[in-house]
């Protein structure tokens, strides 16, 4: 008699709520090769992420933050609030630009010194 090529199934179990839930992974570890997936994905985002973090601050970043937030102020000031004369709205760009420049700057300086001081001290103690 022929076999079938059918491949047995696994077992599942519903429990008190009626959900069925599979076994999960019961043979060998995967190897490093097979792991690449979600969780590498997220690892090296998480490690992406830290990197960036621990590079100190530029005024070029600050400046192009600032650039953004004055564009964005300026849209608000001309769609939202309809001025009677445009020119005011683009007059105050350049100053609003000049204004966030230094204010992103020593914000985002703050918050990396915060940071690496965290970072330095002993991971057991409290300081409170």
């Amino acid at each position: 008699m022929a076999q079938t090529k059918r491949r047995r199934q696994t077992k599942h179990r519903g429990n008190a709520a009626g959900v069925v839930e599979s076994r999960g992974r019961t043979g060998r570890k995967p190897t490093a090769a097979e792991k690449t997936g979600k969780v590498a994905i997220e690892k090296s985002a998480k490690a992406t992420r830290m990197q960036r973090l621990e590079r100190p601050p530029t005024w070029r970043g600050a400046f192009y933050r600032a650039m953004a937030a004055a564009v964005l102020m300026l849209l608000i000031s001309l769609l939202l609030l309809k001025m009677k004369n445009p020119n005011q709205a683009v007059a105050l760009f350049p100053i609003v630009l000049l204004a966030y420049v230094p204010i992103s700057y020593y914000t985002d300086l703050w918050l990396y010194r915060r940071r690496m001081r965290g970072k330095s001290r002993p991971q057991g103690t409290d300081a409170k």
